[in-house]
């Protein structure tokens, strides 16, 4: 097996399982989390282009989920490009 096959099957396995611990995720949600979380795309077009997915679908998916405060924070936006940069809040004091 390849190791982008590798890394493709634990970016898969790691949305599974994030839709696993809250079941109102969809996948692209799911994806979304997953990427901030890994690094791997912290905007709406680098995560679209990365999973051959329409722009237009993230969008939805991601303003979706910013509408839950505790899951994701939209930090940026790009109204010429409709470019949305997402991150995920911090974690909660453990005090």
């Amino acid at each position: 097996m390849s190791q982008e096959a590798s890394e493709a099957d634990r970016f898969l396995a790691l949305v599974a399982a994030a839709q696993g611990r809250d079941i109102r995720l969809t996948s692209i949600q799911a994806g979304l989390l997953v990427a901030a979380e890994l690094g791997i795309a912290h905007d709406s077009r680098a995560f679209a282009r990365l999973l051959g997915i329409a722009h237009s679908l993230v969008l939805r998916e991601l303003n979706a989920l910013a509408e839950r405060e505790d899951v994701l924070q939209i930090v940026k936006r790009d109204l010429r490009t409709m470019r949305v940069h997402y991150t995920l809040p911090p974690p909660p004091d453990e005090a």
